[in-house]
């Protein structure tokens, strides 16, 4: 099977990964409200637990799901933000495919924070009362790191707002405009 290539040489992709309460879809809410139009955000949770309603397994469909969005909106212009715990064993494959066929630069990073601050961010969240420390520790995975070297390491003791700007900076957003959409 032939690569298709994906977006352009000036769209970003920003991939974020790490274990749950890690900062993530904060980060990634913050990079799209620091940016402004023209960079999707695709969640994994939204994609596999709200749209597929899915459990988090080795060829699942929603691994397909989430390589498929990134791509249209790689393709359609868009800077891209991908956001999960993506373990390396179930996405590692997809992920590298989809940074060997993304036309423009693609960066991806790692948040690191150990399970005791896992558990502290987890019980500020409003899924608290669902989700306990037995869940977090079976999901909870140290340094779930990609082949490779391809992930710059975050850790617990960078700042929301210093993570963020980092990142605009490492990719290039912080130059290019937002767009008109």
């Amino acid at each position: 099977m032939a690569a298709v290539k994906a977006g352009t040489r000036e769209t970003r992709l920003v991939v974020l990964r790490g274990n749950s309460a890690s900062g993530k879809s904060s980060v990634a809410a913050a990079l799209r409200d620091r940016y402004g139009r023209g960079l999707a955000l695709v969640a994994q949770d939204n994609l596999r637990r709200v749209v597929l309603r899915e459990r988090d397994r080795p060829g699942a469909a929603n691994i397909g799901l989430i390589d498929a969005v990134a791509r249209y909106a790689l393709d359609a212009g868009y800077h891209v933000v991908l956001e999960g715990i993506l373990y390396a064993d179930h996405y590692g494959a997809m992920l590298a495919r989809l940074r060997a066929e993304h036309r423009g630069p693609t960066h991806a990073y790692y948040l690191d924070v150990p399970f005791a601050e896992t558990l502290r961010r987890h019980a500020t969240k409003p899924i608290a009362h669902e989700v306990g420390e037995a869940d977090l520790r079976d999901w909870y995975r140290p340094l779930d790191l990609l082949p490779g070297g391809a992930e710059t390491v975050i850790g617990e003791d960078s700042a929301l707002d210093d993570t963020v700007e980092r990142i605009l900076r490492d990719t290039g957003l912080h130059r290019l405009p937002p767009t008109d959409r």
